[in-house]
């Protein structure tokens, strides 16, 4: 169970969303909401010049920002305990560094500082790519609650934090959870006359499906769970299947941002229109379930 969720904060309407979804979330977990606003001072230090007191206006700004995050969060959730901080600092390495002491990190998909038609921030693409504990992006909009909750499933190791996260989410809701598994035929340039039994490989693909989530199955027998098994791109598979929540694992290679989400995890929090939950392996997990799970079921 996590027992801190981190969101952070700017009074844009996608980090409002968020702020929500955390609550909410809160709630369902009986864990503590920690609300973080960044206030960065470096656009407006100038060496040259004296502060003129704009630093004072700043921290007044700030203070406004997270009141009324904290009112809001009050207003929706009045049992969670909350704690609301303003913390110096760019808005990426202050979420990065606070989401240290999170069990869950949501944020919204851009903030005030975003380019007009951009769907994904710097920051959230920077964030969602390198803090370990699971990142929930939320739009402004998200759409009407369908009662369900979608993870992809592939054969690697790295997808098993995001079903144990799936199976715990649709638990708490009380929904339906949809394991999604995208497969394509291999095209042989050399070899174009090779045929597939469909129906073989179909199979094949659910068993992969089983075998990932067997153990889950075991731990919240309560989940009503749907299989669906689609030929198409990864990408497309996920964001077209309707739900409250997609949850998508990451390989969590590479040495830059957004490189450590992969091409599926990008893709997904690009196109999606619900929240997503990017969830990665935890450093000593080595891909293994997620402790939180673990405890649970114990």
């Amino acid at each position: 169970m996590p027992g801190r969720i981190m969101v952070g904060v700017d009074g844009s309407a996608p980090s409002n969303a968020a702020l929500g979804w955390a609550a909410d979330d809160a709630a369902r977990t009986g864990a503590e909401l920690r609300i973080v606003h960044a206030l960065d001072r470096q656009p407006y230090s100038v060496g040259r010049f004296p502060d003129f007191g704009q630093w004072n206006y700043l921290l007044m700004a700030a203070s406004r920002v997270l009141e009324a995050a904290e009112a809001a969060a009050r207003e929706r959730q009045p049992s969670v305990p909350v704690h609301a901080e303003v913390v110096e600092g760019t808005p990426a390495a202050v979420v990065q560094e606070q989401a240290r002491q999170a069990d869950e990190l949501v944020i919204g998909n851009r903030g005030l500082g975003g380019f007009a038609g951009a769907l994904l921030g710097s920051v959230t693409t920077q964030v969602a790519g390198q803090v370990r504990c699971p990142v929930v992006v939320v739009r402004a909009d998200p759409p009407e609650r369908v009662g369900e909750v979608g993870v992809g499933i592939d054969d690697s190791d790295v997808c098993g934090p995001a079903i144990g996260y799936a199976f715990e989410q649709a638990d708490r809701r009380g929904a339906r959870l949809r394991l999604i598994h995208a497969w394509q035929l291999p095209v042989h340039a050399f070899a174009p006359e090779i045929a597939f039994d469909v129906d073989e490989v179909r199979a094949a693909q659910r068993a992969v499906i089983r075998t990932r989530t067997a153990g889950w199955r075991e731990r919240y027998p309560g989940v009503d769970l749907v299989e669906d098994v689609q030929s198409a791109h990864p990408v497309e598979a996920l964001t077209g299947a309707p739900c409250d929540l997609l949850v998508v694992g990451s390989r969590g290679r590479g040495a830059f941002g957004s490189l450590l989400l992969g091409s599926v995890s990008r893709g997904v929090l690009h196109h999606a229109r619900c929240p997503v939950a990017v969830v990665r392996p935890a450093e000593d997990a080595g891909g293994r379930e997620p402790r939180a799970a673990v405890r649970e079921s114990r």
